[in-house]
């Protein structure tokens, strides 16, 4: 369904944008008229998905950080793996944040394309945005009243509630801490199956707001788009050589091997974009190719797919970046480090949801921390089919380097195989 649906949003935002610029061309007033009207369709559409992600972001911590504290208790192995899941997300946040500024900083998006995806969008008041010095931005770690910051989409607040709400979830008895796990999973699952019922309407959605779009911007929108699926693909492509650099000081696994051995994985990857569909071929590659016992690879393949999603903040933080690039946004260090630190915890939180359904859970976040609008992201939503490929291969390919970093020829973990959420 998910990929019929991306063919479908596409065809919607090329239609739409050709709808709109033709509109802008004619220059009638009943048009304009019209095509304002369903613009609204775009916003009220945009704003059902903007509902589901603060209750979505806070149940997904919650329910996750309980989920890797339980994997961790299994034995040593897992503990191994999930800290080396969790130092390697919060590198590839920070190379994300540093990658996608330099990226730009050399291939800036022009004056022409800016100024056409802007009238789409509606200008920023970049003067009006908060510029919180150290002291306030660490004072502001701690929400003084949770509901509030909730209310407001004061993310980082809100991150740090949940991330101690589930730390303190793990030291309840068995019952409570099932009974709390069960609450908020069921909650999470419910705002992910609105999620996808506003989703059936996507193509109308991208289709009205590419509309607005067409219409204030003409055709010039659509270069820019390109530039942004270019830059965001290739920052996220880059952190799959990652897994080759690491292997490189390690004995044992050949770089030339592991290469072989992942490619039909990639394959697969780039075909499915499911990291999910990917796993028996992994398990299949890491024991026949990579000579990685059974017991290993039952446990760590499985919890990677859970757990490790290299990619998603290089990703993520790269669509909140082009958006500030674009509105003319220049977050503040402490916006930097906080966007770093909720990209690095809603990447370990969103894992097993398709890229259609997490794109909204997993970016608005970053940008309301950064203080950029979101109202491109619909636009780039229409083409994440072709970054999600990316982000695919790079999550596959490290899934497999993990397994071969952690494997220590002669060890057996003790490790029951976990289960996958």
């Amino acid at each position: 369904m998910l990929r019929s649906l991306a063919v479908r949003v596409l065809a919607a935002l090329a239609l739409g944008l050709a709808a709109g610029a033709a509109c802008g061309a004619v220059g009638d007033a009943s048009l304009t008229a019209v095509a304002g009207t369903v613009e609204a369709v775009g916003g009220l559409w945009l704003n059902l998905l903007r509902m589901t992600i603060v209750p979505l972001v806070f149940c997904l911590l919650v329910t996750g950080v309980v989920a890797s504290a339980d994997a961790a208790a299994t034995g040593r192995l897992a503990t191994r793996a999930l800290i080396l899941f969790a130092v390697a997300t919060l590198a590839a946040a920070i190379y994300g944040s540093l990658a996608i500024q330099g990226v730009l900083a050399v291939w800036p998006v022009d004056a022409g394309g800016m100024t056409a995806l802007r009238a789409g969008a509606g200008e920023v008041d970049v003067a009006a945005l908060p510029s919180p010095d150290l002291g306030e931005w660490l004072k502001s770690l701690a929400p003084t009243n949770p509901v509030q910051a909730a209310a407001e989409s004061a993310m980082l607040p809100l991150v740090v509630f949940a991330m101690f709400f589930g730390l303190a979830a793990t030291r309840l008895a068995s019952a409570r801490k099932a009974a709390v796990v069960e609450l908020f999973s069921a909650i999470a699952d419910t705002m992910i199956t609105i999620v996808r019922w506003v989703l059936w309407a996507a193509p109308l959605g991208v289709f009205a707001l590419s509309l607005g779009v067409g219409l204030r911007a003409g055709l010039g929108a659509a270069g820019s788009i390109a530039h942004y699926v270019l830059v965001v693909s290739l920052v996220t492509a880059s952190v799959t050589l990652w897994p080759y650099l690491a292997l490189l000081v390690k004995r044992g696994v050949g770089v030339g091997a592991f290469a072989r051995a992942v490619a039909p994985v990639q394959a697969l990857a780039f075909s499915t974009q499911s990291s999910l569909a990917c796993l028996p071929a992994m398990v299949e590659r890491a024991q026949d190719n990579l000579k990685i016992p059974p017991r290993t690879t039952g446990l760590v393949l499985p919890l990677a797919v859970a757990v490790f999603r290299i990619t998603s903040p290089v990703a993520n933080l790269g669509v909140a970046y082009f958006c500030a690039h674009v509105m003319g946004v220049t977050p503040t260090l402490p916006h930097m480090i906080a966007a770093i630190f909720v990209a690095w915890a809603v990447a370990v939180s969103s894992v097993g949801l398709p890229g259609q359904v997490s794109f909204m859970a997993s970016i608005v976040p970053i940008c309301l921390t950064l203080g950029v609008p979101v109202g491109l992201l619909p636009i780039f939503l229409a083409v994440e089919i072709i970054p999600d490929i990316f982000r695919t291969i790079g999550n596959v390919t490290a899934d497999v380097g993990a397994t071969a970093l952690l494997h220590r020829p002669g060890e057996e973990p003790e490790d029951p195989k976990p289960e996958l959420a």
